[in-house]
């Protein structure tokens, strides 16, 4: 009888204790399946923010390659004029060589040059060039004869004659930028000397002049131009 009763005690004892490790268990496998959804909608989040990154990175390569093609083909109409569009470079070749020790284009140089840039800044315009063109830096380079800082001055001269030829040309030459062109070519364009760094396989390559390309990044700002005063380019001092 006694044993009866015991058996009888256990088996409510277990009963009773049942529904409260059932809830538990159902508890934690509610809570389970409530951080596996939370961290694949997090991950999802990740992934679609990454996803887009990618696809603006992509469309930006994308259309920097477009817009040189297009300066490119308008290259093509000048004979000696290479863009490199590996290395986003204007490279305008014997069409802007310099005699050694000298910073002076001929006339006939200086008018291939405005040409091909009054071109340039037709591509620039479009809806390409506007949105990515950042800025045209006129490089300048010597060769190796000399000290460094001599030819560090005369290929910065050499990168100077080239803003002279477009702002300010000999009253001879035939083609000229309009005044418009110019405020462009003042927007854009820098200059710098680079001496005999960056030298080619000989001497004379060596001495040359190149444009070298800079665009914006992803989700740069684009400078106002508003604060730059017009006109008044002045007269070349070199």
């Amino acid at each position: 009888m006694i044993n009866k009763y015991l058996l009888l005690g256990r088996r409510n004892k277990e009963e009773g204790e049942k529904p409260f490790w059932i809830s538990f268990a159902d508890l934690m496998t509610a809570l389970m399946v409530m951080f596996l959804l939370v961290m694949s909608v997090a991950l999802l989040a990740v992934t679609d923010q990454v996803s887009s990154a990618d696809r603006n990175k992509i469309q930006r390569e994308q259309e920097i390659d477009q817009l040189l093609g297009k300066i490119a083909k308008a290259a093509e109409k000048y004979p000696g004029i290479f863009v490199d569009k590996n290395r986003a470079v204007i490279d305008f070749g014997d069409r802007a060589r310099f005699d050694t020790g000298s910073s002076t284009l001929s006339a006939e140089q200086a008018q291939y040059l405005s040409l091909f840039v009054s071109e340039m800044l037709v591509v620039a315009k479009d809806e390409l060039g506007r949105k990515w063109l950042k800025r045209i830096i006129a490089e300048g380079y010597a060769d190796q004869r000399g000290d460094y800082l001599l030819n560090l001055n005369l290929s910065l001269q050499r990168s100077q004659r080239v803003l002279c030829a477009l702002l300010s040309p000999p009253v001879n030459q035939t083609f000229i930028l309009t005044a418009e062109e110019k405020e462009r070519v003042r927007d854009y364009f820098l200059v710098g000397g680079y001496s005999f760094n960056s030298a080619k396989k000989s001497l004379e390559e060596s001495r040359r002049i190149e444009l070298r390309l800079e665009f914006f990044g992803q989700d740069e700002e684009h400078p106002a131009m508003n604060d730059i005063t017009r006109g008044n380019f002045g007269s070349c001092r070199i």
